[in-house]
């Protein structure tokens, strides 16, 4: 299922207004007191900073919630109501979606809490504070450290910290860096894993404008679903039971129903994934050249495969309804973020920042000896790995993403080791803990769709990817045994293997057989894939230390080099604040939407 990344929201804020320009930034929650009040007072907000972020007392972070593996949900009642983007709860809606029910389709609407719907994989997450550690973290770093050394005690002292914070208590706490690896925060959690499917409106709505409205805006999409989060009857967290209680909220946000004006205050709180604000032009240059056309066309090639079946066949089109969705997301998202890097001419404005740090950093010699090295650190490694990168994401994909048998293999391994091992209580229990994840595979699994894709990924990896990172299947077997045909090699694996489909499987695991697994087809496939995936890895984090310090000392010399300007920190999933005001905006010539 997608990550509904909030930060779509922050960068319309950030990049419509021509007639005001708004604070876009995505603010940290403690900082907001020192740093952006103010200016917020200013622009008519009514509220505290205590309002908004509370360590002691109940306030609007407490509203604000990680839905699932990334999305955003806001409270919005007493009794535990949530509301959060339609993509955002798609895989749910789509898990309980049947050809005889298709929610999808057709919407749905618990009209009483004993039709909400439980979904036993979904957790909603609250904030409950956050810490700066950055000393805590830094003491552990002592002179001379290499970076692999530097990083390790950082880790080191992360669990340490993360360790004594949840010690005794429910709470999940993590420590996470900002600003580059210059400064680290710890984070309190708390996650709640009944959470059941309310209602959303048919797709129609929901999704309205489909992939030719995504990541464009103005937009006309009812982008809604409806949850309830449940918790123990003693307000705690609780796997699913009938007993479970609607959760009494420490906070709700009331729905209001007033106009809005031109000039009124707005901000939004949520947790943006991952922003890139501070990249250098060689980092662009690898999202221009290798990290957005490979996405675009990859995706585009499977994309148009999963479409054809979906269209033809009501029953593949609920099955694939959330993986295709998910896929053409970041599918959309790139083309849009490659045409605007390449019309705003963003590669040419790193370049001229870039030049400006090399004036003012040859001005100090003590600036000089403190990030001299930043700029030639990232340079020469974004060069080095270009090849390496561009083939990962290829494996990544092509192989990973694009063929979905190959994703069986992890039964595969492990019934081979407890197999090996001769433990027959072992290889029981193994198959015991498979069979959900097996059934839940085969649910939303259709053979021939995952067979075209796959001769379609295979065929693309080998056109495009040099030929020194080919996984030796190619030539061991599709040269070899079928004459360079992919197709009759795919044709041929899932003839053969046992997990082609799941009675196959299952009959197999009846009675499964270390020399079968062994030879699988799917297996040997895998383990090929694997071997270059783990060089091409290897590789890539040989390069891992030299970014890591060049992308530190960069951020650090950017806010030390810009001092009038307060810098926030790249988006790393934990909650943001962004502000500004209502406002017409004008994204092109001779085009203005009004507010």
């Amino acid at each position: 299922m997608m990550k509904k990344y909030f930060l779509i929201l922050i960068a319309l804020i950030a990049g419509l207004n021509t007639k005001a320009v708004p604070d876009e930034g995505m603010w940290v929650l403690p900082l907001i007191e020192k740093l952006n009040i103010g200016k917020m007072t200013e622009l008519g907000l009514k509220l505290s900073a205590e309002d908004i972020y509370s360590m002691n007392n109940a306030s609007i972070k407490d509203a604000i919630v990680i839905f699932g593996g990334g999305c955003t949900g806001e409270i919005v009642s007493s009794q535990g109501l949530l509301l959060t983007n339609h993509h955002c709860g798609y895989g749910q809606i789509q898990s309980h979606s049947s050809v005889e029910h298709d929610y999808l389709k057709d919407g749905f609407w618990a009209m009483t809490r004993e039709q909400e719907l439980p979904n036993p994989d979904l957790s909603v997450t609250f904030l409950i504070r956050i810490e700066d550690v950055t000393n805590q973290i830094l003491a552990a770093v002592k002179d001379g450290m290499s970076e692999a050394e530097r990083t390790s005690a950082i880790n080191e002292a992360r669990k340490g910290i993360e360790s004594k914070a949840a010690e005794g208590t429910h709470y999940r706490a993590t420590v996470s860096s900002f600003y580059g690896g210059n400064y680290f925060y710890l984070l309190i959690y708390e996650r709640f894993n009944d959470v059941r499917f309310v209602g959303a409106p048919p797709s129609s709505i929901g999704k309205f404008g489909f992939d030719t409205d995504n990541w464009e805006w103005p937009r006309h999409t009812g982008d809604f679903s409806v949850f309830r989060v449940y918790s123990g009857p003693d307000g705690k967290p609780a796997s699913y039971s009938a007993d479970n209680i609607p959760l009494k909220p420490k906070h709700w946000l009331p729905v209001s129903l007033k106009d809005l004006n031109e000039g009124d205050f707005a901000m939004i709180l949520g947790y943006p994934g991952r922003t890139q604000r501070y990249a250098t032009s060689f980092e662009v240059d690898e999202l221009l050249k290798i990290t957005h056309p490979n996405r675009i066309k990859i995706r585009g090639i499977r994309q148009e495969i999963l479409m054809a079946d979906m269209q033809a066949d009501e029953k593949v089109n609920i099955q694939y309804a959330s993986k295709y969705s998910g896929s053409s997301n970041y599918w959309k998202y790139s083309i849009g973020q490659k045409a605007g890097l390449e019309r705003l001419n963003v590669k040419a404005k790193k370049q001229d920042i870039e030049n400006q740090f090399n004036s003012w950093v040859s001005a100090s010699p003590d600036r000089k000896a403190l990030y001299g090295e930043a700029l030639n650190l990232i340079s020469k490694s974004m060069e080095a790995r270009a090849e390496y990168a561009n083939a990962q994401q290829y494996l990544s994909e092509c192989f990973l993403n694009g063929c979905e048998i190959l994703d069986l293999d992890a039964v595969a391994s492990a019934m081979i080791s407890a197999l090996k091992a001769g433990d027959n209580n072992q290889v029981a229990d193994l198959k015991n803990r498979m069979m959900e994840y097996i059934t839940s595979f085969y649910k939303d699994y259709n053979a021939p769709t995952d067979r075209n894709a796959m001769k379609a990924m295979l065929k693309l990896y080998r056109e495009d990817v040099p030929a020194k990172f080919h996984p030796d299947f190619y030539t061991a077997v599709v040269d070899k045994k079928f004459k360079g045909s992919i197709d009759r090699f795919v044709d041929d694996l899932f003839a053969r293997s046992v997990f082609a489909s799941e009675e196959k499987l299952m009959a197999f695991l009846e009675k499964p057989s270390l020399k079968t697994l062994e030879n699988d087809p799917v297996h040997l496939t895998s383990a090929s894939i694997d071997n270059v995936r783990q060089e091409v890895s290897e590789t890539l984090s040989q390069y891992d230390g030299d970014l890591t310090k060049g992308r530190r000392l960069w951020v650090a010399a950017l806010r030390e080099m810009t001092p009038e300007k307060t810098l926030y920190p790249d988006a790393n999933s934990t909650m943001r604040l962004t502000y500004g005001t209502i406002e017409d905006y004008d994204p092109k010539d001779a085009v203005t939407y009004k507010y």
